[in-house]
């Protein structure tokens, strides 16, 4: 008896020693985090007004917005920037019918192989492929942008800090540096190539400005200024890192309503059987 005590003793102490060896590093990162010699002057991300409508717990997907969203990364974002975990079918979720997405996986021209010869070759998208990368290779997209490489951008939105309101601000980030922000850091400077974003990590970064006033015109009329444009955008690529995101939330409201329910049958069903059972002691 005094041995198995002693077992599980031990088996506890293991158990909370490799919990607090898990715990503890994160929690002192948390606490106090390292610093970088640059960081964003604006930690601070911005947000649309009234925010996005997919937000909170019964949000929902505005399918027009979705629509302007991808419209812009088609006629902007992606002449850099790939989406490669994105097919051109999962446009139906928000409103293109199967013919609109046909037609629109046409016009895309996505890497294949010709059938007479074995080489590799182009040929216009079907709905089943993905979304395909503007450039051949890493080492193209590196020489076609001061040696940084686009990231992709099918889960930016779920890779990033505060992911939907920092590429909304990022977006908006193109500014000049303050007398405040020269402050913070006197021996910063924006070195010839990289471009001042208030925004990002390490402030300077390698993508120029991209939206500027009616850089894309909108099928449904809706005034293309770079706030509207950055929201889309945003909206869009939050759809791309969880396509599934509202029915999540519609699914859980579902299950919490379904633990109340057994709850209240169970409290019913516990004092039925103890009341037989105190009516018998009685």
């Amino acid at each position: 008896m005094t041995i198995r005590l002693l077992g599980i003793f031990a088996g506890l102490g293991l158990t909370a020693v490799l919990v607090l060896w898990s715990l503890v590093p994160g929690l002192v990162n948390f606490a106090m985090p390292e610093k970088p010699e640059y960081y964003a002057f604006q930690e601070a991300n911005i947000a649309p007004e009234g925010g996005f409508s997919f937000e909170g717990p019964l949000g929902t997907w505005d399918t027009q917005q979705l629509q302007r969203g991808y419209q812009v990364y088609k006629e902007v974002c992606s002449a850099c920037h790939s989406l490669k975990y994105v097919a051109f079918r999962n446009l139906e979720d928000f409103g293109y019918t199967e013919e609109e997405v046909r037609a629109e996986a046409a016009s895309w021209t996505v890497p294949g192989i010709n059938q007479e010869t074995g080489e590799a070759a182009s040929r216009p998208g079907l709905p089943t492929d993905q979304f395909p990368s503007p450039y051949p290779n890493e080492i193209a997209a590196r020489a076609a942008n001061n040696n940084a490489v686009p990231p992709d951008l099918s889960l930016i939105t779920k890779a990033r800090k505060d992911g939907v309101n920092y590429i909304y601000s990022l977006m908006l980030g193109y500014t000049e540096p303050t007398a405040e922000d020269l402050a913070k850091s006197p021996d910063f400077e924006t070195p010839d190539g990289l471009y001042f974003n208030e925004h990002f990590y390490n402030i300077n970064i390698a993508m120029a400005p991209q939206l500027t006033p009616d850089r894309v015109t909108y099928a449904d009329g809706t005034a293309a200024t770079p706030e509207q444009m950055a929201a889309d955008v945003t909206a869009f690529l939050a759809w791309a890192g969880e396509p599934s995101l509202i029915h999540r939330k519609q699914m859980g409201w579902f299950v919490i309503l379904f633990l109340l329910f057994a709850t209240g049958l169970a409290y019913l069903s516990k004092k039925q059987i103890w009341a037989e059972l105190k009516s018998k002691k009685d």
